[in-house]
């Protein structure tokens, strides 16, 4: 079964701490400095809020499939969608290790789907830890068969890479 995806930036992630852990009445699954992610059932969502991107809001939508033939079938949803497609193998973002494709909605709002593979130590994976863009983010393409923009959780996401 697939996961709802959350990501919102906040502005103080102390104050947002406690105001969600009192909404979903559970403390995080993860919390970091600059971090946190609840893993809920009811509703089934992870829910992430941070302040390692842009200003206060929605960061990103998504949903975060729990096998590798899942995200296949998700990715194959998206190519029916007709946008430009980004793939990242592999990446590190958000104190994770995930296979991920991002696309935007007509709107501009970016989605991820994504497999989880396992835990990182790092909100991003630097350069200096991967040696090159392609090896701490994934290689990308598109729909249409042309490059797609390359960065870490998201195409055009531009703090880490």
């Amino acid at each position: 079964m697939n996961r709802f995806h959350v990501h919102l930036n906040v502005a103080d992630l102390p104050a947002s701490v406690r105001f969600y852990s009192r909404l979903f009445a559970t403390e995080p699954a993860v919390l970091k400095t600059d971090y946190a992610k609840w893993m809920l059932e009811d509703p089934r969502v992870n829910f992430a809020i941070s302040t390692a991107g842009r200003g206060p809001g929605i960061d990103h939508l998504g949903i975060q499939a729990e096998s590798a033939a899942e995200l296949a079938v998700l990715g194959s949803r998206l190519v029916l969608a007709e946008g430009t497609i980004t793939h990242e193998p592999g990446a590190v973002c958000c104190y994770a290790k995930s296979d991920k494709t991002w696309m935007e909605d007509p709107q501009g709002t970016r989605w991820e789907i994504f497999h989880t593979l396992g835990e990182a130590t790092t909100y991003y994976a630097s350069m200096s830890d991967c040696g090159s863009v392609e090896t701490a983010c994934g290689a990308t393409s598109s729909a249409a068969g042309t490059a797609g923009t390359q960065s870490c959780c998201g195409p055009t996401r531009s703090s880490c890479c």
